[in-house]
């Protein structure tokens, strides 16, 4: 095997200090283009790669993002966390990928791992954490950020779509456009998302004066969605819904098929379907979902942002609780109401 080529090697190459090297590979370092241009042409022909890890130990920094997710399935988040990892390495950091289940378990012994990595920051998304592992983190310096949920644990920064105001978006849709048999399929009760989002179109229905017809839990799972709308529609017309609410598009799409090819019924004549997030087949002509829309780009900036502000200023960093409000994307799927604007359809 060939030894490494070492910095000094790649000095001598390019005519410059080895100090120059290390600048040259130090994300965010003062060095002038054509030095630069000189460095990267020696380390090409001698197939030098810098040591990240080595630089990690001598600087305190490993320039390391932990990214915790544990919900993939959910159309939604494939996209949103490249554009979260697109925007970290654009800020000169890498980014690792942790796998855990919704216990709490899975969750803090993967977050241990994570510290173990000596990483300068966390995101979590999907992701419910305990107190005690928070507490660990922020012990270690290690920020964290959740993307896409909130908690009430004090020194944590979270990012989410407006849930609460999302969900009483979708209750004033509905009324207004006459329904008054409303059902609710929930997501995971532990979620705060779900919680939030079941919460405001709760307020919004019981504003009308009208009470939840039925209710029946999904668990942001496909399976289960699909067991919740059979419970909910299987039965006599008289005792289901006119209407639907699902938290999130991902089940959405599940009990539209459900409702559709299993149950015979017409979407949206004998039973409005609206979900949440607006993920790409949302807009496909087969569903045309009505939904609310989660604003990924500006959900990330702000966990971008944050994560930045308490890597960079610790001192003056001070957690938050941001909230992004949402439109609701009328479509096809549910009853319009008949002053909504036809310009009102978006897609």
């Amino acid at each position: 095997m060939a030894d490494k080529v070492t910095s000094a090697e790649v000095a001598a190459r390019a005519g410059v200090s080895q100090s120059a090297v290390s600048r040259v590979f130090t994300p965010g370092a003062s060095v002038s283009k054509k030095t630069a241009e000189k460095v990267r042409k020696a380390a090409a022909e001698l197939g030098y790669r810098p040591n990240v890890l080595a630089r990690a130990m001598v600087s305190g920094k490993s320039r390391i993002i932990g990214l915790v997710v544990a919900y993939l399935e959910n159309q939604f988040y494939p996209s949103a966390l490249e554009k979260l990892s697109n925007a970290l390495q654009q800020r000169g950091y890498h980014v690792l990928v942790f796998m855990a289940s919704q216990t709490s378990g899975s969750i803090d012994n993967v977050m241990d791992e994570i510290l173990d990595y000596q990483v300068d920051g966390i995101v979590t998304a999907s992701v419910a954490m305990s107190s005690d592992i928070t507490s660990r983190c922020l012990a270690a310096g290690v920020p964290v950020v959740l993307f896409n949920r909130s908690q009430d644990i004090e020194g944590i920064t979270s990012v989410t779509s407006d849930n609460f105001a999302g969900g009483r978006k979708v209750a004033e849709f509905l009324v207004a456009g006459g329904h008054t048999r409303p059902g609710y399929i929930a997501g995971w009760e532990g979620a705060s998302t779900q919680r939030d989002r079941e919460a405001g179109f709760r307020q919004g229905l019981a504003t009308a004066g009208i009470p939840l017809f039925a209710r029946e839990v999904g668990d942001f799972h496909t399976e289960r969605a699909r067991q919740a709308a059979r419970a909910m529609f299987g039965g006599a017309p008289e005792t289901r819904p006119d209407c639907v609410f699902i938290a999130n598009d991902h089940m959405a799409l599940a009990v539209m098929d459900v409702l559709r090819f299993e149950l015979g019924l017409r979407v949206p004549e004998d039973v409005s379907v609206v979900g949440y997030d607006d993920v790409p087949p949302a807009a496909w002509p087969a569903y045309d979902l009505t939904t609310v829309r989660q604003r990924a780009n500006l959900m990330v900036e702000e966990t971008v942002a944050a994560l930045m502000e308490h890597i960079e200023t610790p001192q003056t960093a001070a957690p938050r609780r941001v909230e992004i409000d949402g439109p609701l994307i009328p479509r096809g799927s549910a009853r319009r109401p008949m002053n909504l604007p036809l310009e009102g359809r978006n897609t």
